[in-house]
């Protein structure tokens, strides 16, 4: 008789170093890369192999909303896969036909067909093919203070220093100006910023451009929130010049900022709206384009210009459904507006009581702290796509105390769960108020 073969659990020393030893990690010198090993996960916290628990204070990358390892989740995981784990995207599965038809539910406006990507970059990457297909026109509008993904077009999209090694990229892109420029503690009048907006658009010619993508509310570049007017000022505009309007709601989307969409708050409807993280809660991966009618009428009588292999894969659509369930159930897009508003005293009491703390922002249970050396000139504690000893300090002391989240040149991010209660958020806010005497020191007067 054939013995069962058992493996040996691999230690935390073990992970890290076949891990580093054979694949890479992401925007990072491979030398320097030291990560946290992850061994199992619930709720809001993670443990290592060694059993140290992290409170997980950034959702992994502003994704696992729900919380780790949602038992009716799982579940569905779990039926699907013995059901059907695969089908091909020509074929119609009734996970497909019922996420499509949910989704048609909840996102804004008239917004009622989706085509299913991969993740996040590949919806970016899709909806500026649509645009140009649908209007004829080539050029597509971006900020600087953006991350639209990592593939070839959606970096060229994305602003920020993690474009810079891809150069050149896609041909067409033209940079809008920001409505919050960096290295200043408040956003620019909402009339200036879309006057500057307006000045673009004739430079490069109204008629030339395709879409504007925008992030609703920025990500990783600050969490910058826009003022009331900025929004709707926009969609004006995009309308009258018939520039499709690209909302990019991969991170902001599904209860992060305490609405199922961030353009929720400002009454926005987009002509394109793309998302990703939220819609699973990265349980599996899987993104989505969404469009309306009269976009979808552009594909009756001709080819849809895109095609993935997992498009509209069952097990991701599966897990998308069980997920939005979890949100309507457990009434987490509400909860996400009530916490962020105990979040938001929080982050406030640290700008009253630290002075390296220059600005917090926040909306839903979506923020950031800023911190910088000179609270009257607001000169950051790290420079512009790099860090500081200070903040590589702050990162340590964090890691040491167990919490999980993302130091980001100047600024740390605190984007629990949607299921995080007041006594983990305290929790939380207790370690971070403990570390900022760390770049405390380093304030000037």
């Amino acid at each position: 008789m054939a013995q069962a073969v058992t493996t040996t659990p691999l230690t935390g020393d073990e992970i890290v170093s076949l891990c580093r030893r054979h694949t890479i990690y992401e925007w990072s010198a491979q030398a320097a890369v030291d990560p946290i090993p992850m061994a199992r996960a619930e709720g809001v916290y993670f443990w290592t192999p060694d059993g140290k628990r992290y409170l997980d204070f950034n959702s992994q990358l502003m994704c696992t909303n729900i919380g780790h390892g949602h038992p009716k989740v799982v579940r569905a995981i779990q039926e699907q896969a013995a059901s059907l784990a695969y089908a091909n995207p020509f074929m119609a599965t009734e996970p497909r036909a019922r996420l499509g038809a949910k989704l048609a539910e909840v996102t804004p406006g008239d917004i009622d067909t989706f085509f299913f990507t991969n993740g996040g970059a590949e919806a970016n990457e899709n909806a500026i093919r649509i645009a140009r297909v649908v209007t004829g026109r080539h050029k597509i509008l971006a900020r600087y203070r953006s991350y639209h993904g990592g593939t070839a077009g959606a970096i060229s999209l994305t602003g920020d220093p993690r474009r810079w090694p891809s150069e050149p990229g896609m041909a067409g892109v033209v940079r809008a100006p920001d409505f919050h420029k960096w290295g200043r503690r408040d956003p620019e009048p909402v009339d200036s910023a879309l006057r500057e907006l307006e000045d673009v658009i004739r430079y490069e010619g109204a008629g030339n451009i395709a879409a504007f993508i925008v992030e609703t509310v920025v990500g990783t570049n600050g969490i910058l929130v826009p003022p009331d007017g900025y929004m709707q000022g926009v969609r004006e505009i995009c309308t009258k010049h018939g520039i499709l309007l690209i909302a990019d709601e991969v991170m902001s989307g599904f209860g992060r900022t305490g609405r199922w969409f961030a353009v929720d708050h400002w009454g926005v409807v987009p002509d394109i709206i793309t998302m990703a993280k939220g819609l699973t809660s990265a349980y599996v991966p899987l993104g989505a384009v969404g469009f309306g009618p009269k976009i979808a009428r552009a594909f009756a009588d001709r080819m849809f210009p895109g095609g993935l292999t997992y498009n509209s894969h069952p097990l991701g659509c599966a897990t998308a459904l069980a997920t939005i369930a979890v949100y309507e159930d457990e009434r987490l897009i509400e909860r996400a507006a009530t916490m962020g508003a105990l979040m938001r005293e929080r982050l406030l009491d640290l700008e009253r009581r630290h002075p390296s703390v220059g600005a917090t922002r926040s909306i839903g249970l979506f923020g950031i702290v800023e911190l910088v050396r000179d609270r009257a000139s607001h000169e950051p504690m790290a420079p512009y796509g790099g860090s500081s000893e200070e903040m590589a300090a702050l990162g340590r002391f964090f890691r040491e105390q167990g919490l999980y989240t993302f130091v980001r040149w100047n600024t740390f991010f605190t984007n629990p769960p949607l299921v995080v209660d007041e006594r983990q958020l305290d929790e939380g806010f207790a370690t971070i108020d403990r570390g900022l005497e760390i770049t405390d020191r380093a304030c000037r007067g």
